[in-house]
């Protein structure tokens, strides 16, 4: 990593040499994945620390979530192009933020009904308002459709045996990034949230709860769902069909309080007018 610096240096300054400083930024680098993968810095890992302030390290997750660009004129273009039945899918989320309402919603939206689509207009108009919107999602495929989207394993710090452990939370302490992150955000979207295991969800519940000092479900954020039951459930190991049954988001004690919003509509069928 060191040397890639210096070559990136030595394209405005060919008599560069190896520093400290050289060394120092891919310290910095590393640490910086570190800290978004397992929110431990080099100290914790048995590495030196790389010279730079504290607040810096940990106020990535924060500046990650923060800086987005041209939100305000994506908004304007793509708004009018929702169909009816997303625009109230759309008014109703923004009102919730609006009102400080918060709750949790639930899209069911089978394949090709303009989920994502709906999704991204969601997030760039709280992000456009200088609000943070956080997108994470069940598998990387979709996380990598939804912008600044991570996966809720990599961005909550999950732990990997859920279904061994009782009560799991998420591995995130107050003075994090992510910490300060999801005591801030307006808006927590989960996509493909059917794919995942229902103790997930619980853990987010309680680290929520935990962050903002509110005992209401998930400390009075507003999360939104959106998956397709008809698709994969969570897949267990070694398992039965009742387990997997057992395992989806619906057997959760938290489904009782989930509103449910649908998308009926197939977009690919709409946009080629084949009756």
């Amino acid at each position: 990593m060191s040397e890639d610096i210096l070559r990136r240096l030595r394209a405005t300054n060919l008599n560069m040499q190896f520093t400290t400083n050289v060394y120092n930024e891919a310290l910095v680098s590393i640490e910086a994945i570190c800290l978004a993968i397992a929110n431990k810095g080099l100290v914790q890992l048995g590495m030196c620390a790389p010279n730079r302030a504290a607040n810096n390290a940990y106020d990535r997750d924060l500046q990650r979530e923060t800086h987005f660009d041209d939100l305000g004129t994506f908004v304007e273009k793509n708004l009018p192009k929702l169909l009816p039945e997303q625009r109230i899918v759309y008014d109703t989320i923004i009102k919730a933020i609006t009102n400080q309402s918060r709750g949790l919603y639930f899209i069911d939206a089978p394949g090709g009904t303009g989920k994502t689509f709906l999704i991204s207009i969601i997030l760039a108009t709280i992000r456009s308002r200088n609000k943070i919107a956080l997108a994470i999602a069940s598998s990387g495929i979709a996380a990598t459709l939804l912008d600044g989207g991570r996966t809720a394993h990599s961005a909550l710090k999950l732990p990997l045996n859920l279904q061994a452990t009782e009560t799991p939370t998420c591995n995130i302490t107050k003075n994090s990034g992510m910490g300060k992150v999801l005591q801030t955000c307006e808006l927590i979207i989960w996509d493909e949230c059917t794919m995942a295991h229902k103790k997930a969800l619980e853990a987010l519940d309680r680290t929520l709860q935990d962050l903002r000092g509110n005992a209401q479900p998930f400390g009075g954020a507003l999360i939104l769902l959106s998956g397709d039951f008809r698709q994969t459930l969570p897949v267990i190991p070694r398992s039965t069909p009742a387990d997997e049954l057992n395992a989806c988001l619906k057997s959760s004690v938290l489904w009782r309080h989930v509103k449910k919003l649908t998308l009926k509509t197939n977009m690919r069928i709409q946009l080629q007018n084949d009756a």
